[in-house]
């Protein structure tokens, strides 16, 4: 990925935490039918003094984890709130007509080690910690043991796990940080003007350039 220092996020609590309300990823992968990309909800697993990994599972019909080697490599990406930015947003352009088009965005991607987890026991854990993160905001949640047994047992048997041990994280949040203030301001009331809430929540994002611990100000 292409990536200006000025665009750059390196802290692991800033990367983890938009992963975890980022966890649907495109888990791209590299087998014998060349490079395959597969959407998947993963866990972020972290301990300290530890590698981090990225938890999953995949359908066992699916060919992505027999295709992929033992500790083959492959990428995770992560994407973020996105919008288009018009340059007749900037005042700037207004002035002297220097100003092109361009795109916001905010992503994430994980690169590491692939591994394949084949047994039951562990599809079960992993299944469930991904079951609990997404149902703890429903009441009741939703847990495995709602399920009937042998229906259980046999979606279970369905899957195969996979886990990307992370070798490296990049994290990229172009938020119009290359603008000047005044444009900036400009991109804020363009974006909330369109009434879109992924124009919102960049909005958001570009309002915090200088302050906001997720963005760096080139300046």
């Amino acid at each position: 990925m292409y990536l200006p220092s000025h665009f750059e996020e390196t802290r692991d609590e800033v990367l983890h935490a938009f992963i975890s309300t980022h966890p649907l990823a495109t888990v791209v992968t590299y087998g014998a039918h060349g490079f395959v990309a597969n959407p998947l909800p993963l866990l972020l697993r972290a301990h300290p003094g530890e590698p981090a990994s990225l938890l999953g599972h995949v359908a066992r019909q699916n060919p992505m984890w027999q295709e992929v080697a033992s500790a083959g490599e492959a990428i995770a990406v992560f994407q973020g709130p996105s919008a288009y930015i018009s340059p007749s947003w900037y005042p700037s352009k207004h002035e002297h007509g220097r100003a092109v088009p361009t795109w916001n965005y905010v992503t994430v991607h994980a690169h590491g080690i692939l591994r394949i987890h084949d047994e039951v026991e562990w599809v079960r854990r992993q299944v469930e910690a991904l079951t609990e993160q997404h149902e703890s905001s429903h009441r009741p949640p939703w847990t495995l043991s709602d399920a009937p047994p042998e229906y259980r047992d046999r979606m279970l048997r369905s899957v195969v796990g996979i886990e990307l041990v992370i070798t490296r994280l990049v994290g990229k949040w172009k938020v119009s940080q290359n603008q000047s203030e005044e444009n900036r301001a400009g991109v804020v009331q363009g974006l909330l003007a369109t009434g879109r809430p992924q124009d919102a929540a960049m909005a958001a994002l570009v309002a915090g350039v200088g302050t906001s611990p997720s963005t760096r100000d080139p300046r």
